[in-house]
C-alpha cells in the first residue's frame, strides 16, 4: 500500500509540475498595413509567438484607444502615436521610432518612368482615370501624399482625380490589377508587389519625414512583449526591414 501511495504522490508531483510550467505568452501586434510581409519575417526571426492585425494607422490607433487587445502598436505616422499617448493608451517611455520610408508614384508593371511629376504629365498619364492613394485625412501615406501635392501646387489640379482607399496596400492592389494607371505608395509597398513599377520617386523635402513609431500598449507589458519591442531595433530586424525597402531608423532621409 505504501508503494502505491508513493507512486500516486510521484504522479501527482509530475502533473503539478507540468501544469504549473508557464507557456510562452503570445504577443498581439496592431500594425500599419504597409508593414505586411516584412513584419512576418521579423516576427519569425524573433523566435517569439506573434499574432499581427493589419490596417490603416488611423484605424489601428482608434481601435487601440477603444481597448482592442493589442500588446504592441506599430504605426506609419508619429502624429497618430502622439494622439494615442494623449489618450493614455501607451506604456510611458516605450514609444520609439524604429523605421522610416519613402514615397513613390507607381504604375502597372511595364509603365514608363515619369521624369518630372508636374500636373500636365500626371493628367496625361491618368487619361481621365484616377490616381489612387490612402485616405488623405487618415492614412499616413495619403497624408504625406497630400502634403507633397500641396507643397508643389498639384493639389488643386489633381484632387478631382483622386481615389482614396482605406490603406496603402489597397491602393497598391488597384494599380497592380490595372484598375488605376497611377498610385502613391511607399517604396516598401512597391517592392512587395511584382505587378507594379516605380515611375517616380517623390522628394522627401516636400512632405513631413516618414517615421514609423512603435510602443507598448498600456497595461500590456510582459517579458515577451518587451522582448519583441526591443527586437524591432536589433541589427537582425533592421536588416530584414531594409531588404523590404524600408529605411533604417538611423539612416538619413
Amino acid at each position: 500500500m505504501n508503494l502505491i501511495f508513493r507512486l500516486f504522490l510521484s504522479i501527482c508531483a509530475v502533473l503539478t509540475a507540468f501544469w504549473a510550467e508557464p507557456a510562452q505568452a503570445q504577443v498581439t501586434v496592431f500594425s500599419a498595413a504597409s508593414m505586411r510581409g516584412a513584419l512576418e519575417e521579423v516576427a519569425a526571426a524573433s523566435g517569439i509567438e506573434i499574432t499581427v492585425s493589419y490596417g490603416g494607422s488611423g484605424l489601428m490607433a482608434r481601435q487601440v484607444a477603444q481597448g482592442a487587445p493589442a500588446d504592441i502598436v506599430l504605426l506609419a505616422n508619429a502624429a497618430w502615436m502622439t494622439w494615442l499617448e494623449g489618450q493614455g493608451a501607451l506604456e510611458p517611455g516605450t514609444q520609439k521610432i524604429f523605421l522610416s520610408n519613402q514615397l513613390v508614384l507607381i504604375g502597372p508593371k511595364g509603365a514608363d518612368p515619369i521624369a518630372t511629376a508636374d500636373a500636365d504629365t500626371i493628367l496625361m498619364r491618368l487619361k481621365g482615370d484616377r490616381l489612387v492613394l490612402g485616405q488623405t485625412q487618415a492614412v499616413p501615406a495619403g497624408i504625406y501624399a497630400r502634403e507633397w501635392m500641396e507643397a508643389t501646387g498639384l493639389w488643386s489640379v489633381l484632387s478631382p482625380y483622386l481615389a482614396e482607399t482605406e490603406n496603402v496596400r489597397a491602393a497598391l492592389a488597384l494599380v497592380s490589377r490595372g484598375e488605376a494607371p497611377l498610385g502613391i505608395v511607399y517604396t516598401s509597398d512597391a517592392m512587395a508587389e511584382t505587378g507594379v513599377d516605380i515611375v517616380h520617386h517623390i522628394a522627401p523635402k516636400h512632405h513631413t519625414p516618414i517615421k514609423y513609431p512603435a510602443a507598448i500598449v498600456a497595461g500590456r507589458s510582459h517579458p515577451e512583449v518587451q522582448a519583441f519591442h526591443d527586437f524591432l531595433t536589433t541589427q537582425t530586424a533592421q536588416d530584414i526591414f531594409a531588404a523590404h525597402g524600408f529605411v533604417r531608423a538611423e539612416d538619413p532621409e
